[in-house]
């Protein structure tokens, strides 16, 4: 294959590795949505926080945060806001080869968690969590995106430690 070859081949796939940025990044910085972004920098760094060998869960925490690379979270209570977020989630998931690991539906809320696996079963490069709540006062709608190389099972070790919203959920997700 020759460089013009490649550089072609690049700028078409260039849209497929970005779109989730692209989709959900446009959340950060509005008004009426909490943003909670980690990059892979800050996760290198926290990796580095030394702790007491006796504290089995702080070592897992750090043994899983080594293989992070980002975590995205945005949550909203605004309805228009909510109806756009489900509109680029179900956009995102027809283009991303996600597969859906488990739905919940309890009323209030319906909970949705698709991963992109690794090579095992257990183990995921994507994580993308869309809680979309009931017209409940005081419910938030929650967008989550991480992605990395981790087993699922470590994901209760990161909501413990993190206060994820849904980490319920995701606790559930990592037993399955």
């Amino acid at each position: 294959m020759n460089k013009k070859s490649i550089i072609i081949a690049l700028f078409i796939l260039l849209p497929f590795f970005s779109q989730a940025q692209s989709l959900f990044d446009k959340y950060d910085g509005q008004d009426n949505v909490t943003s909670i972004i980690v990059n892979k920098k800050m996760f290198d760094l926290m990796s580095k926080v030394k702790m007491e060998a006796s504290d089995k869960e702080a070592q897992k925490y750090l043994s899983l945060i080594k293989k992070l690379d980002n975590l995205k979270v945005f949550m909203t209570s605004s309805a228009k806001t909510t109806a756009d977020m489900k509109f680029n989630v179900e956009k995102y998931l027809k283009t991303s080869n996600l597969d859906e690991l488990m739905r919940v539906n309890d009323g209030e809320k319906n909970v949705k968690i698709y991963v992109k696996s690794g090579s095992s079963d257990s183990q995921v490069k994507e994580l993308l969590m869309f809680i979309e709540s009931a017209n409940v006062k005081g419910n938030e709608t929650v967008l989550m995106s991480l992605t990395g190389d981790f087993d699922i099972n470590e994901i209760s070790t990161l909501t413990n430690k993190m206060n994820i919203p849904g980490g319920d959920v995701l606790k559930k997700a990592g037993k399955k």
